[in-house]
C-alpha cells in the first residue's frame, strides 16, 4: 500500500548549514519566476483575536509554476507565550505538489521563517555587496540574528562580528553562540552600544522586534559603501535605521509592492520626501543585470518577507533532504 503521510521537517534538519546554498539559490530563482509569471505570491491574510494585545493568526500562500509547487503556511503570534515559558511564534508549512495536489511536507513554519528570511538577506548580500566584505555587524540576538549570522558565513569570508542587543546577557550568549560554530578564527566582540557595533562594519544586519519610529542606527554612524540588510520591527511602521540612510544608498526590495506595504524605512522616507518608488529596486532586477548599485556605494537591502520565500525555502529542503535520504 503507497504511503501518502507527508514528510514531516522539524527545525534541526531546516537549520543544517549545508542546506543554506541551496535555499539561496532556490530564492533567486524564485523571485525571477516571480517576475516572469511563472509564480503567485499572495499578501498574507491576518485575524486577531482576544485582548490587547492580541494574539495573531496569519495565513500565507503561494505557487510556483515553475517548480511544480505550492506552500501554504500558519502562523501563531501569541504574546502572552513568553511569561508561560513557551515560544512567541509557532507555525506550520505545508508543500503542496501541484500536479496531485497533495501534501508532499509539513515544516516547522517558525524554523523555516527564520531560515527564509536569513537566506533572502544572504541573496541580497551577494548581489549588493563586495566579495572580499568579512567585517560583520549584527543588532539583535535572538533567533533571526542567528539566521542572518549563518546566511552571511553562506556567502561572505566572515572575518569579526560586532554585537550589540537590548540586554548584554543576550549579546553575550548570542557571541558564544558564534564562536561554537565560526571557530577561533573569527573575532567576536559584544558592544555596549550600536553605534560602535556598525562602526566601520562592512555588512550590518539588523534583526530586532522595535515597535518605535525612533531608529537604532543612525545615517552618520554608516560607513560609506557598507551593506545593510534591515528585516527587523514588529509592524509596518516601525524603524530600525535611519529613513534618511536611503537619500544616498542603492535600495535593494524583495517586491516593491510588498516594500510599499510593509517597510517602515521606506514608508517614513516616502512620506518625507526623501526618496520616490523609483529608488526602489526588485531583488529581481538585480537577479537580470538591470540594476546594480554603482562601485563604493552603500546599498541596503530592505525584508518584509513574502510567501514565495516560504515555498521556495521548503521546496528547496525537501528536495536535497529528499536526495539525501
Amino acid at each position: 500500500m503507497t504511503n501518502w503521510a507527508p514528510l514531516m521537517i522539524d527545525g534541526s534538519e531546516l537549520e543544517r548549514a549545508d542546506l543554506l546554498s541551496a535555499v539561496i539559490d532556490a530564492l533567486g530563482e524564485a523571485f525571477l519566476a516571480l517576475r516572469a509569471g511563472q509564480a503567485q505570491t499572495a499578501p498574507r491574510t491576518l485575524l486577531q483575536s482576544g485582548p490587547e494585545p492580541s494574539a495573531q493568526l496569519l495565513v500565507s500562500p503561494a505557487t510556483w509554476e515553475q517548480r511544480g509547487v505550492a506552500g501554504l503556511k500558519i502562523t501563531t503570534l501569541t504574546p502572552g507565550n513568553p511569561s508561560r515559558g513557551l515560544p512567541l511564534i509557532h507555525g506550520i508549512v505545508a508543500l503542496i505538489d501541484l500536479e496531485t495536489g497533495r501534501v508532499v511536507a509539513l515544516l516547522d513554519g517558525a524554523a523555516l521563517t527564520a531560515v527564509r528570511t536569513g537566506a533572502v538577506a544572504g541573496l541580497a548580500t551577494r548581489l549588493c555587496s563586495p566579495p572580499e566584505a568579512g567585517d560583520l555587524a549584527i543588532i539583535g540576538a535572538g533567533v533571526q540574528a542567528r539566521a542572518l549570522l549563518r546566511a552571511m558565513a553562506a556567502v561572505r569570508p566572515i572575518r569579526s562580528v560586532r554585537l550589540h542587543s537590548r540586554t548584554r546577557a543576550g549579546a553575550e550568549m548570542f557571541a558564544g553562540w558564534i564562536r561554537e560554530r565560526l571557530g577561533t578564527d573569527v573575532c567576536v566582540a559584544v558592544c555596549d552600544d550600536a553605534q560602535t557595533a556598525v562602526r566601520d562594519a562592512e555588512i550590518i544586519c539588523t534583526a530586532t522586534s522595535t515597535a518605535g519610529d525612533m531608529p537604532l542606527v543612525k545615517a552618520e554612524w554608516v560607513t560609506s559603501g557598507a551593506h545593510l540588510n534591515v528585516i527587523g520591527g514588529s509592524h509596518e511602521d516601525a524603524v530600525e535605521v535611519a529613513p534618511a540612510l536611503l537619500v544616498k544608498a542603492f535600495l535593494a526590495v524583495e517586491q516593491q509592492a510588498a516594500a510599499l506595504e510593509d517597510a517602515g524605512e521606506i514608508r517614513s522616507a516616502l512620506a518625507d520626501g526623501l526618496i520616490d518608488s523609483s529608488h526602489l529596486h526588485d531583488l529581481a532586477a538585480l537577479l537580470d543585470g538591470e540594476a546594480a548599485p554603482a562601485p563604493g556605494q552603500t546599498t541596503l537591502f530592505r525584508g518584509v518577507g513574502m510567501a514565495i520565500e516560504d515555498t521556495a525555502a521548503a521546496s528547496a529542503l525537501y528536495d536535497a533532504l529528499r536526495a539525501g535520504g
